[in-house]
């Protein structure tokens, strides 16, 4: 412990003389010069009075650097000692990052700019109305239980006339609608309508479309049609004279059993195809 306590003593004290220690020159300067003008030393430079004085010099500058050598080295003893008596410190680094292969000396490109609109919210898709289902068509004057026929009405005149259409149904009907188109030929006007069934099954509309002026029964929701034979006829005035029928034309849609049915025919005789003339009888 005595021991530890010496070697304390002594760092301290060499802690002190190293700060206020300052070496003078002057005085080193001195001694070397009265070295060099003593006897021995004259003797010696007599001696050797062959040899260039550029020596002598070298000897001086020799002489100066040994002195601050000893210097340095009592400083560097006296540093050490110090040194040894303060707390080692040790800073630790990190690595060098390895560039990545990537890396490029340019700035990084800004995010985009937020528009200045609000997206929209995308509408869903408009759904398409159902259409109604056509009727199915018609397939000739007879479909199943139904059975069609169309004529010009004998009683018709010059002046005026009558087209009937005939219905046959060999089932009970729970749906149905007649339609009748007579051409306009010239001073075509309706003058009226009857059925052979009662008149308030039905609803009745006449007018003019499309060259033609057409009638329509409809049955009344609820009413129904006994199986059996009907006529549907439409009445009208036309120009003097005979009238020909072959652009007239019918057609009828019905329900049987929850099946529907179509029908459709024109007003060509039906023994020579040919067309029957609203005059004839």
């Amino acid at each position: 412990m005595m021991r530890r306590d010496v070697h304390d003593e002594l760092r301290a004290r060499l802690h002190e003389a190293a700060e206020t220690h300052e070496p003078d020159r002057a005085r080193i300067l001195a001694r070397v010069e009265r070295g060099m003008a003593d006897p021995a030393g004259r003797a010696r430079s007599d001696h050797r009075a062959t040899r260039p004085p550029v020596y002598g010099w070298f000897r001086v500058v020799t002489a100066t650097a040994a002195v601050a050598g000893v210097l340095a080295v009592g400083g560097y003893a006296v540093a050490s000692a110090v040194k040894d008596d303060t707390p080692r410190q040790t800073v630790a680094t990190s690595p060098t990052p390895t560039p990545s292969p990537d890396a490029t000396s340019r700035a990084p490109a800004p995010p985009p700019k937020p528009t200045s609109q609000p997206p929209q919210p995308t509408k869903p898709p408009t759904p398409k109305p159902t259409a109604t289902p056509a009727p199915p068509a018609a397939k000739g004057e007879e479909d199943g239980p139904l059975w069609s026929d169309g004529s010009v009405d004998p009683h018709s005149n010059d002046f005026w006339a009558q087209s009937n259409l005939t219905l046959r149904t060999s089932e009970r009907l729970t749906a149905l609608t007649v339609r009748l188109r007579i051409a306009q030929t010239g001073g075509v006007t309706s003058t009226g309508a009857w059925r052979s069934l009662p008149e308030d099954d039905f609803a009745l509309t006449v007018e003019e479309k499309d060259g033609f002026v057409v009638y329509t029964w409809v049955l009344k929701d609820g009413r129904t049609v006994r199986e059996g034979e009907w006529v549907f006829a439409g009445q009208y005035d036309h120009e003097r004279g005979g009238r020909d029928a072959k652009d007239d034309r019918y057609a009828m849609t019905a329900t049987a059993g929850g099946e529907q049915l179509s029908v459709a025919g024109g007003f060509a005789s039906h023994d020579d195809n040919s067309a029957t003339d609203a005059g004839d009888s």
